[in-house]
């Protein structure tokens, strides 16, 4: 992932500028917006849990990044009442490194483990144990002298996060008691995202502020705070610090975030299919080379949305331009039987 990936407003992952969305968070299910069935199924599995006096069953979120898996595993901590160990996949180099994690969590306690589907072979062979019989099976000495210990764990759970469903090994999947998509949220929940986060941040905002800012966050909380942090920016230097719909319009429009969220490289992309391509289909590893992005960016970041507003569909030779695309940008539809269409109501 390049660094200009990394600094895109529109990025769903974490960028160092973020942490202030720490104190956002919400800290309860009550308090946590949308994801209204998640939140249900994890709200019988508190209770259930807690009335038998036992730790949670391990849990797996997965989903596009920036829509609260990270927010959901610190929410199951507050309200078991137990602490919350933060790592992820990559953090988690040798086995060595897990057992030191494993050995000083106490009954009860979360491990969180952010891009889980990245642990290393050896890694994941620790930690199964770990998971299913909560033992933790080490290797004492070298050669014909070593000997296997089992060491007893406290009975503890692991909230594991992935993007990438699919990447994750069927052992490990299988471990996980519970398995939780989450979705994009829909413009009415970013909507009252915004009006809280705005309210703790003590920004001055009007309805069509936070309407406009919703309409064009991609469904993603995590771009739509971010979005509110540089309005409010835009708001203080230009606009006397109040968040009107207007001002909104004003300050997305600087950073190229057009009316549905797209910015410069989702637009890029399209114009490539469309025009060099004829629409395509064509190969992901070719629009990444086309636009001069790593296929990584244009698979996590860009085609996610573009899928979801029907902009782009996936085929088995490749990425095609739906009609809507071409009608966003104001470019002749050419049908499938070759004829072009003007969007007349043909």
């Amino acid at each position: 992932m390049n660094e200009k990936e990394k600094d895109s407003i529109l990025a769903g992952r974490g960028r160092p500028d973020d942490p202030v969305d720490n104190a956002l968070r919400p800290t309860t299910l009550g308090d946590l917006i949308g994801q209204t069935g998640v939140k249900d199924n994890l709200l019988i599995q508190i209770k259930a849990a807690k009335q038998r006096g036992e730790a949670l069953e391990h849990v797996l979120f997965y989903g596009p990044p920036g829509l609260g898996k990270t927010t959901l595993a610190h929410i199951l901590a507050s309200e078991m009442g137990v602490n919350i160990k933060v790592t992820s996949g990559p953090a988690i180099e040798r086995a060595g490194d897990l057992a030191a994690i494993l050995t000083n969590l106490r009954a009860g306690d979360i491990l969180f483990i952010d891009e889980v589907h990245r642990l290393g072979r050896m890694v994941e062979e620790i930690l199964y144990p770990a998971m299913e019989d909560f033992a933790l099976d080490i290797v004492i000495g070298k050669g014909p002298a070593a000997k296997s210990v089992r060491l007893k764990l406290p009975r503890f759970t692991v909230v594991g996060a992935t993007t990438r469903l699919a990447l994750l090994t069927a052992p490990l999947r299988a471990r996980f008691g519970a398995i939780y998509r989450l979705d994009y949220y829909d413009t009415d929940s970013l909507a009252a995202i915004i009006r809280r986060g705005a309210g703790l941040l003590k920004v001055p905002v009007e309805d069509g502020g936070v309407a406009e800012i919703a309409r064009r966050a991609r469904g993603t909380p995590r771009i739509a705070l971010r979005m509110l942090r540089r309005v409010r920016d835009y708001a203080e230097v230009e606009a006397g610090g109040v968040i009107t719909s207007a001002v909104a319009v004003a300050g997305l429009n600087m950073l190229d975030i057009d009316h549905v969220g797209l910015d410069d490289l989702d637009r890029r992309v399209l114009l490539t299919i469309i025009e060099k391509y004829d629409g395509g289909p064509v190969g992901l590893n070719t629009i990444a080379a086309s636009v001069s992005e790593e296929p990584d960016t244009i698979m996590d970041v860009v085609e996610p949305y573009l899928l979801q507003l029907g902009f782009l569909d996936r085929t088995a030779q490749g990425r095609v331009a739906a009609r809507l695309a071409y009608e966003h940008l104001h470019k002749p539809y050419t049908r499938p039987d070759g004829q072009p269409s003007l969007f007349n109501g043909e």
